[in-house]
């Protein structure tokens, strides 16, 4: 394993981190643990979560992959052996259940405390808002519309205020956002320097079919020095190449056919070019796009997930694979071609 520091922070992270947003839907609390096993066997220390998990979002699964990780801990006693992440949901049509989604105390202070109990832990390392209160183009939208009818009202200021207080607490250590667009890490960039604590990393897809971030919120992280925490670097399996013969049984969507972000025609036309490039150079499709992200200057940290130990094990056994300027050349010859099929 590869290991890099949580930026601003003298806590080590591995270069991947493994992600769980699957436990308790379409894996068990026994695979979880296998997975969490495996993962730490590999020299995996970073395990990022969220009060949404597991995914698609229901009442009667909501919380179960915290829940699952927090028996891991309580039988295995390893939780000073790892950097764990959660997140609190915005608000959506689909998390009413939860709660409205707004980042205001008393959401916060909810969300907090039914994290730590499911965990079974005094304190989150890094705490993340999972995507913004205001209207911007996240999950599934790569253009920004203006919403005129937006009731959003600017509380940046008032929202790191009241994670500064969790944070004296020592029910969160470190924070940082998710699913975020530049203005926004930017804005929380000038209340850190009025005193405001720190958004150390930023939690957002990327991918080859999906590189948007490069355009302009990778110059923010640089200079800012800020972490990229990337997650669906396999854009939902598809750059595996598993769905360029059909949908598999059993996949993510064949389970769930409104996952679908990653199937448009651009998507599988890029994925053939990016297969080609990887059985020219004796790779796996998998390895050449995990490799891919695993390398990016400004990646913190990769966000792996997977439903198998088959899949677990080839996507942190990329670790090991580095890129050529070749190979890199071919790859963005790609993406000049067909830019971000993705949103």
């Amino acid at each position: 394993m590869k290991y890099t520091t949580l930026p601003s922070t003298k806590i080590k992270v591995s270069k991947i981190c493994l992600g769980t947003m699957t436990w308790g839907e379409q894996n068990t609390e026994a695979e979880g643990h296998e997975q969490l096993d495996y993962a730490l066997d590999q020299g995996i220390n970073f395990i990022d979560t969220a009060e949404l998990y597991s995914v698609p979002s229901k009442p009667e699964t909501q919380g179960s992959t915290e829940r699952i990780i927090g028996s891991w801990l309580q039988k295995t006693g390893k939780r000073n052996e790892i950097v764990l992440a959660s997140k609190i949901v915005g608000p959506a049509p689909f998390t009413q259940h939860i709660r409205k989604g707004l980042f205001v105390k008393s959401e916060l202070e909810d969300a907090i405390h039914k994290s730590l109990k499911r965990l079974q832990t005094d304190y989150i390392d890094l705490y993340q808002l999972h995507w913004p209160e205001r209207q911007t183009n996240f999950f599934g939208k790569l253009g920004y519309t203006h919403d005129v009818n937006e009731e959003w009202e600017d509380n940046f200021a008032e929202v790191l205020h009241h994670l500064e207080g969790f944070m004296k607490q020592g029910k969160i250590r470190h924070i940082g956002v998710s699913n975020e667009a530049p203005y926004g890490v930017m804005r929380y960039v000038a209340e850190h320097k009025k005193g405001a604590p720190k958004m150390l990393t930023v939690q957002n897809p990327y991918s080859l079919l999906n590189r948007k971030d490069e355009v302009g919120l990778t110059e923010v992280l640089h200079r800012e020095h800020i972490g990229h925490l990337p997650y669906s670097p396999l854009g939902f399996g598809m750059l595996t190449g598993k769905y360029l013969e059909g949908t598999p049984k059993n996949s993510r969507v064949d389970l769930f056919p409104n996952y679908n972000r990653y199937m448009n025609e651009n998507c599988f036309k890029a994925t053939r070019l990016y297969k080609e490039i990887a059985d020219a150079h004796g790779l796996s499709l998998t390895h050449l796009s995990l490799a891919f992200v695993n390398q990016q200057p400004f990646v913190t940290s990769t966000i792996i997930g997977a439903t198998t130990m088959e899949q677990l094990k080839e996507n942190i056994d990329s670790i090991e694979v580095t890129l050529t300027n070749e190979i890199l050349a071919e790859i963005d010859k790609v993406h000049a071609g067909i830019p971000n099929p993705a949103p």
